[in-house]
């Protein structure tokens, strides 16, 4: 185990991945994790406390007129009476069960789970040698990740985490700008450490006050720590890796944990976004959207069952299970994966929607996840008038589809079309594989379909003409999307 810089780089120096991009780029996507298709993320700790406006509570309680800043002040006084820390003695979870929890994320179907290991505000949710403010000796006075992680495998699922600290070194940074608990001069331990001005642009590299090599060595520690005491099988980061500074110090946390999955025997990857990382060298991620498209590698959407949040609060806009589904669909259809995030109450027990949502994913899947589970995309992705916003940020509505929308995938020599909005009628018409006029066979699918089976259900019979083929499926619940594995010679 690494507790110093020292240390780290005696690991990298005896391992076989070094600090240089060309050599991160030989590690290979985890043929777990590309099989997988589906995980959990979740976003829970001291900012779900007040259960307000979002995830990004810590911060936005400091901006002044914001509806946080008004909130705060109404119901707990004003800032320098009590600040964000004095939510820490609150977060007891005491109704935080991870055997609860984690029934509940394998009954969504979900093959990997995530949870946030330590979020912006810098408080973590595990036992740390690097800050006091940690869920073992401070609220819970539980190591939440610990007890997660151990009831993620006692499942056979695969534990995954995720580190939001590089953001700390801007986010507490309002609280400077009037008259709160932040100010003075703050230390490395302290919880607000450091406060520094937050960039007018959050997407420019090279942005001021750069980071302290003081904080980037403090960030590298903290994520060895996680690799080193909990194992996890993906590391995700959010966007401000991409800040010039962190580069030399990600190419080496991505050796450290390259190198320690080795001695493992673990395939491991990095979940990263925009540019962050040099191609090949980790997973792409889109956050809130994906591509449209199939690719011609493995990539990753990360999304939430409500779109107004990340974390629990009383005002959730939840998307309903069939609008999940049918992303879950079009990403698989075009290579990628769904990680979905839940926000648990501030105790720790789940909203009953949220119960009710991911359970719902999980009957679906149980009924037709023999062409998502371990599947691939099809020589065509998709069919129908209906094509996916593409691109980050690009879920903030609901997709319409209608019955001619079709998306496809394949597994051990079947092909699987699934209809996203069924309708009314019982019949699904397939218009990929119409049958081709004399001379014409090569234009279309010329293949001879031997039977159709639609999932859950069984066989159904079809026919097959120039108009597509005709499909005499059983109808399903309103709105829910339904499956086909087509047999063919």
């Amino acid at each position: 185990m690494a507790h110093t810089l020292q240390e780290i780089d005696a690991v990298i120096a005896q391992g076989p991945f070094h600090p240089t991009w060309s050599e991160l780029a030989t590690n290979t996507v985890p043929a777990w994790w590309a099989h997988a298709k589906f995980g959990i993320f979740s976003h829970w700790g001291v900012f779900t406390v007040p259960e307000f406006g979002s995830e990004w509570y810590s911060r936005n309680m400091y901006i002044q007129g914001s509806a946080p800043f008004k909130h705060h002040v109404a119901t707990y006084g004003p800032q320098d009476k009590f600040g964000y820390k004095d939510f820490i003695p609150l977060f007891t979870a005491k109704e935080f069960d991870a055997d609860k929890w984690l029934d509940l994320i394998q009954a969504s179907g979900a093959q990997y789970y995530m949870p946030v290991a330590e979020h912006h505000d810098g408080f973590q949710l595990y036992k740390s040698t690097l800050s006091h403010y940690n869920s073992v000796e401070m609220g819970p006075h539980r190591d939440v990740i610990g007890e997660l992680r151990q009831a993620t495998l006692a499942r056979g699922l695969h534990f995954t985490l995720s580190n939001h600290r590089a953001e700390h070194w801007f986010f507490m940074s309002h609280g400077r700008e009037f008259p709160s608990d932040i100010h003075g001069e703050l230390k490395r331990g302290d919880f607000y450490w450091p406060a520094m001005p937050e960039p007018k642009d959050h997407f420019d590299t090279r942005s001021q006050p750069y980071p302290t090599q003081e904080y980037l060595e403090d960030w590298l520690l903290r994520n060895c720590e996680l690799v080193d005491n909990y194992q996890p099988e993906l590391v995700y980061f959010d966007w401000w890796i991409q800040h010039e500074a962190f580069k030399p110090y990600l190419l080496k946390f991505a050796a450290y944990y390259y190198d320690r999955a080795a001695e493992w025997g673990k395939q491991v990857s990095i979940c990263y976004k925009n540019q962050a990382m040099a191609w090949g060298s980790g997973i792409k991620e889109m956050e809130r959207g994906g591509f449209n498209t199939a690719q011609p590698f493995h990539w990753q959407t990360d999304t939430a069952i409500a779109r107004n949040s990340w974390s629990y609060t009383t005002t959730l806009d939840y998307k309903e299970a069939p609008e999940i589904l049918c992303t879950l669909i079009d990403t698989v259809s075009n290579n990628g994966n769904l990680l979905l995030n839940f926000g648990p109450k501030a105790d720790g027990s789940i909203a009953d929607k949220d119960r009710q949502i991911l359970t719902a994913i999980g009957a679906w899947l149980k009924a037709n996840g023999a062409g998502i589970y371990g599947s691939f995309p099809w020589e065509k992705s998709a069919e129908g008038p209906t094509q996916a916003a593409s691109g980050a940020f690009s879920d903030s509505k609901a997709q319409v589809y209608t019955p001619e929308d079709f998306r496809f995938t394949s597994k051990d020599g079947a092909i699987y079309a699934y209809q996203l909005a069924p309708g009314e009628s019982t019949e699904a018409v397939v218009k990929t594989f119409a049958a081709m006029p004399a001379g014409h066979e090569d234009e279309g699918y010329n293949g001879i379909i031997k039977h159709v089976e639609q999932l859950g259900v069984g066989d159904v019979p079809f026919t097959r003409d120039e108009a597509g083929l005709h499909i005499a499926g059983q109808m399903v619940a309103d709105g829910v999307p339904r499956g086909f594995k087509i047999i063919s010679e």
